[in-house]
């Protein structure tokens, strides 16, 4: 016959594995700014690949993002290539708008890792 132990793991309030509140923000933030970097890939892709307008998921893709992209707009001239039967258009502004927003992530999380007052090892 097989001896089999039953171990029983209790966790208590502050353990290593708990996230501190700081850590919690910075969860956050890269959460928030994740969505937006995929609806301005989504963008950017549908864009490129001359999606059609009348499309509800494109239209919503497009209006929402729009607000995001707007103070990148005008930086560099768009890019069209006409194809059988659409439009691709090449974005920069929805580019740009990628990397300032992962930057500006990057940075609110560091800003956050120095007012949390625990020293950071990584």
């Amino acid at each position: 016959m097989s001896d089999y132990t039953k171990e029983t793991v209790t966790r208590q309030e502050g353990d290593a594995d708990d996230a501190t509140g700081s850590q919690t923000v910075e969860y956050l933030i890269y959460f928030i700014f994740g969505v937006l970097e995929i609806l301005l890939a989504f963008r950017l892709v549908l864009k490129l690949l001359g999606a059609s307008l009348s499309s509800n998921f494109v239209s919503f893709i497009y209006d929402f993002s729009k607000i995001f992209i707007w103070p990148f707009e005008g930086i560099f001239s768009k890019a069209t290539a006409q194809g059988a039967e659409t439009t691709a258009v090449f974005e920069p502004a929805t580019l740009v708008a990628i990397i300032v927003y992962s930057l500006i992530a990057f940075g609110i999380v560091k800003l956050v890792r120095i007012f949390s007052g625990k020293k950071q090892v990584e």
